[in-house]
């Protein structure tokens, strides 16, 4: 299911935002939509991944005692 819903926004994003019949008017999605959902699904598949995005560790010398 993840994966049709990722699929539809992807189309969605793709296609025109607004169309209307015999006059052939088109209005494409603006630029910063599309990049928003292309960032949400850039982020939904990071977070999916088996890795650990960032580690982060203190480390402490052993002399400083």
């Amino acid at each position: 299911m993840a994966e049709n819903l990722d699929n539809t926004i992807r189309d969605n994003a793709a296609g025109p935002k607004r169309a209307t019949g015999d006059s052939g008017s088109v209005e494409q999605h603006p630029l910063t939509e599309q990049i928003a959902a292309d960032r949400y699904l850039a982020s939904k598949k990071a977070t999916q991944s088996k890795r650990l995005g960032i580690r982060i560790s203190k480390l402490v010398p052993s002399g400083s005692d």
